[in-house]
């Protein structure tokens, strides 16, 4: 499967407020194979009533909306339909407005500035079950962690073998690329994972990016 198209098909929503970014947005998006855009959304409101009424895959939104706002509505839709995955698409590059997309789970995160190829690598891999956080927007995040001061030492007593699977799984590496890198089976790899999972109580590829961030793993 390469970067322009997908494994099954899908349906999109975007929510934006500006109709020239979202009306070029959904054509950009209609050009990866098997992908529907079932709607365009100019706030958060009409995004969730058009999730009342159809099935979506994968919903595409700014955060600075009339009315309901982007980070709202994430939190509206993990609660009502926690299936979608979120790519959250921005100019905000302040940490706080950042972190505060993190915190509500958003499966990614990128800048509006961005090239069409970080924009269809950044969908793909959410209808692929991934997780997209720019290289920009991380930056933003580690940069605030170092500022706080984090602690250095994780929450919880990960092994040396689940802290380096742990930053192998937020380089993006698959199961089996872990095990031909670290010469260990694919079942021992998922196995690993599934303690991690549990060790750090995260039931998502988001929850696991936030324990590695708040324990300066990445």
């Amino acid at each position: 499967m390469t970067a322009e198209e997908i494994s099954k098909s899908a349906k999109v929503l975007i929510a934006d407020d500006h109709k020239l970014f979202s009306e070029g947005l959904a054509a950009l998006v209609q050009q990866i194979e098997n992908i529907e855009i079932i709607g365009l959304a100019s706030n958060g409101q009409e995004a969730l009533d058009l999730l009342q009424l159809q099935s979506v895959d994968l919903l595409l939104t700014d955060i600075h909306m009339p009315g309901m706002n982007g980070i709202e509505l994430v939190k509206q839709v993990k609660m009502h339909f926690p299936e979608v995955k979120i790519l959250v698409i921005s100019m905000y590059q302040d940490p706080d407005m950042v972190e505060a997309v993190f915190d509500v789970n958003a499966e990614g995160y990128i800048l509006k500035d961005a090239s069409r190829e970080e924009f269809v690598k950044a969908i793909t891999r959410l209808l692929d079950n991934g997780t997209y956080y720019s290289s920009a927007v991380m930056e933003k995040l580690l940069r605030k962690s170092i500022q706080q001061k984090r602690s250095s030492q994780p929450i919880v007593n990960l092994s040396p073998r689940e802290t380096e699977i742990l930053r192998l799984i937020m380089q993006e590496y698959s199961s089996e690329e872990i095990a031909e890198k670290l010469f260990i089976s694919k079942r021992t790899v998922d196995t690993h994972r599934k303690n991690i999972l549990q060790k750090t109580h995260s039931s998502t590829l988001v929850g696991l990016i936030k324990y590695a961030y708040q324990n300066n793993i990445i």
